[in-house]
C-alpha cells in the first residue's frame, strides 16, 4: 500500500469543505443543542456509541446528522480511508523524516495475522516478531526488579514522550501497583527535581531508568550524569546494577557504565512510545501481564481504528468534530476534565499528543496553510477544575468545548464519594449546554456550550489502553484532513539550538549578536 498526498486534494480545495461552508453559515453558527434535543427524541442514540472499552456521548456537541454527513465527506475526499492503510502497512506516511509510523505494531500481538496487503505482510510480520522479542526481555526484566526486595525505589528519567507517557499511566494505573516499588519521574533539568527526589533516596536501593532514545537528550543527560554522580558520591559502585538504559544507543549506554538496555525504532515517535521500552516503569508497577492487558486495550481499538466504517468509527468521529470546531466555528482550544484524580497527568499527556502532532503551519507539500490547525489543550482534573477555570467555561466570552472523562467504578471504598463525583461532572455537563437565564445578567448562563462526555466502565490497564489509543488516531485523524505531517516535531529543535549558544555566554558575557532583549537580560542574570 503506497499514500501520495499529491493523490488527494488538501481539504480547503474540496467540495465538501464548500459544502461545510455553507452549511455552517445557513445552520452551524446559530445550532443550539437545546433545540436539537427538544425535536429530536433519539439524539442521545444517534450522537453516542460505544467503542471498544470506552462509551461516547457525542450529542451535547453543536453537530446534527448532515454535519456529521458533510465531514465524512470531506474524509473521504482527503483520503482519510487511504492513509490510514498506508499507516496499518508501514508505509512512510512520516515524509520529512522519511519513516514509518508503525506505533500500532507495538500492541499487535505476537499471533493476530497481519492485515495488509500482501507486499506489506511479510515485512509486518517481521517487524512484529522484533517488538515481542524486545517486549518479552522488557517485561522479564521488569518482573525481576519486582522481585528483588533490595529495589525500593525506581527513578525514571526522561522528558517529552519519555515522561509523560509512563508517569501519566504510572498515576493512573496506582490502583493496579502490586510491586511494593516507589516510582519517581524526574524530567526537568533544572536541578531542583532532581535534588527533590534524590534527597529522600538511598543509593543502595535505588534503581535509575535513563530513558533518551538516542542517549543525548540535553536534559535527561544532564539529569543521568548528576543522578551518577550522586550515586557514586554516597557510595555506590555497582553502577551496572543500579542504572538500566531505553535507547537504541547501546554504545554510548555501555560508555556511561549502563549494560542493561532495551531499544526501539525509528518508527516509533516519542509521544508514541509508552507501548515501548519506555512503558517499563509502568510494566515495574502493574506486573507483566498487567502490561500486556494495557497493550491489548490499545489494540481493541487499533483494530476498530482500522475497520469500522466512518459512522461508527469513534476516533473518525471526534477527529472530524475536532476539525468542524476549529475550522468552521473558530474554537480555539479545548478543555481536558477527568473526573478521576489518577488521571491528574492525563491533560498534559494530551497537551504533547495534539500539540506537537498537529501544532504546525505547512502542509506536507511545504505550503502554508490558509487555516487553523491545533487547539490548545488545557485542563485540570474534576471537582478543582470547577472551583478554579470552570467560571470562564460557563460564562466567558469564549465558547470553549469541554471532554469530560468520567468512570463507572471506583476502587475505594470510601462511601458517598463516588456518587458525589459523578453527579458533578453529570451536573457540569448539563449546565454547560442548558445554562440558566437571568434577567438581571450577572447570573446568566448563555448555555449550548459543547462538551463530550467518554464514560470508562472501570479505569483499568485495558481500558486506559484503549483511550490512549483513541485519542491517538483522533489526532492522526484531524491532522491528516488538514494535510500536514503530525509525526514529526521541528519545532521543539530551534530552543535547543539556541540553549547550546547562550549557555556558555552566562559564563563569559559576550553579548555580541544577540538581540537587544536577549541581551540585557543576559546582562541582568550576570549581574
Amino acid at each position: 500500500m503506497s499514500f501520495l498526498r499529491s493523490n488527494h486534494p488538501r481539504c480547503d480545495h474540496t467540495p465538501a469543505w464548500a459544502a461545510l461552508q455553507a452549511h455552517y453559515q445557513a445552520n452551524g453558527r446559530s445550532f443550539d443543542a437545546r433545540q436539537a434535543f427538544a425535536v429530536d427524541a433519539l439524539r442521545f442514540n444517534t450522537l453516542s456509541q460505544d467503542a471498544p472499552h470506552v462509551f461516547a456521548d457525542l450529542s451535547k456537541n453543536r453537530v446534527d446528522a448532515t454535519t456529521e454527513g458533510l465531514l465524512r465527506d470531506l474524509a473521504r475526499q482527503c483520503g482519510l480511508e487511504a492513509h490510514r492503510a498506508a499507516m496499518f502497512d508501514g508505509t512512510a506516511i512520516n515524509t520529512t523524516e522519511n519513516r514509518e509510523v508503525w506505533h500500532v505494531l507495538l500492541r499487535k500481538p505476537a499471533e493476530a495475522q497481519a492485515q495488509a496487503s500482501s507486499n506489506a505482510t511479510e515485512k509486518i510480520a517481521i517487524e512484529v516478531a522484533k517488538v515481542h522479542a524486545t517486549l518479552d526481555a522488557m517485561l522479564a526484566y521488569a518482573e525481576a526488579v519486582r522481585a528483588d526486595r533490595a529495589i525500593t525505589d525506581v527513578v525514571n528519567i526522561g522528558i517529552g514522550g519519555s515522561d509523560l507517557g509512563p508517569q501519566m499511566a504510572v498515576l493512573a494505573l496506582d490502583a493496579f501497583a502490586t510491586s511494593g516499588k516507589r516510582l519517581h519521574f524526574v524530567s526537568n533539568v533544572d536541578g531542583h527535581e532532581l535534588a527533590a527526589t534524590l534527597k529522600h533516596l538511598k543509593f543502595e536501593s535505588t534503581l535509575f531508568l535513563i530513558a533518551s532514545k538516542t542517549f543525548t537528550t540535553i536534559e535527561t543527560m544532564t539529569n543521568a550524569r548528576s543522578a551518577k554522580a550522586w550515586f557514586i558520591a554516597q557510595g555506590g559502585t555497582d553502577t551496572a546494577r543500579h542504572f538500566a538504559a531505553l535507547t537504541t544507543n547501546v554504545a554510548a549506554a555501555n560508555a556511561f557504565g549502563i549494560t542493561t538496555t532495551f531499544g526501539f525504532w525509528d518508527w516509533v515517535g516519542g509521544r508514541y512510545s509508552l507501548w515501548s521500552a519506555i512503558g517499563l516503569p509502568l510494566a515495574v508497577a502493574i506486573g507483566a501481564q498487567g502490561f500486556r492487558e494495557f497493550l491489548a486495550g490499545a489494540y481493541a481499538m487499533d483494530e476498530h481504528f482500522r475497520t469500522a466504517p466512518l459512522e461508527a468509527n469513534l476516533p473518525v468521529r471526534l477527529g472530524l468534530l475536532d476539525v468542524w470546531y476549529r475550522n468552521f466555528h473558530g474554537f480555539t482550544s479545548r478543555s481536558i476534565a477527568p473526573y478521576h484524580s489518577a488521571l491528574k497527568r492525563y491533560p498534559a499527556y494530551l497537551q504533547q499528543l495534539e500539540m506537537e502532532s498537529n501544532g504546525k503551519q505547512m502542509d506536507t507539500d511545504g505550503r502554508p496553510l490558509p487555516y487553523a490547525t491545533s487547539p490548545a489543550l488545557w485542563g485540570e482534573p474534576g471537582t478543582n477544575g470547577q472551583h478554579a477555570y470552570f467560571q470562564m467555561l460557563h460564562q466567558g466570552t469564549d465558547v470553549v468545548p469541554v471532554e469530560f472523562v468520567a468512570v463507572k467504578k471506583a476502587r475505594h471504598d470510601l462511601p458517598g464519594h463516588h456518587p458525589m463525583l459523578l453527579a458533578n461532572v453529570l451536573a457540569q455537563a448539563q449546565a454547560l449546554v442548558v445554562g440558566k437565564s437571568d434577567t438581571g445578567g450577572h447570573k446568566n448562563f448563555p448555555g449550548n456550550r459543547p462538551s463530550t462526555f467518554l464514560l470508562l466502565d472501570d479505569l483499568t490497564p485495558a481500558s486506559l489502553g484503549a483511550l490512549i489509543a483513541l485519542q491517538e488516531h483522533r489526532v492522526f485523524v484531524s491532522g491528516s484532513i488538514w494535510g500536514i505531517n503530525s509525526f514529526d516535531q521541528w519545532g521543539v529543535e530551534l530552543g535547543k539550538v539556541l540553549a547550546k549558544d547562550i549557555e556558555p555566554r552566562l559564563a563569559s558575557g559576550d553579548a555580541a549578536g544577540l538581540d537587544g532583549s536577549t541581551a540585557g537580560l543576559l546582562g541582568r542574570l550576570r549581574a
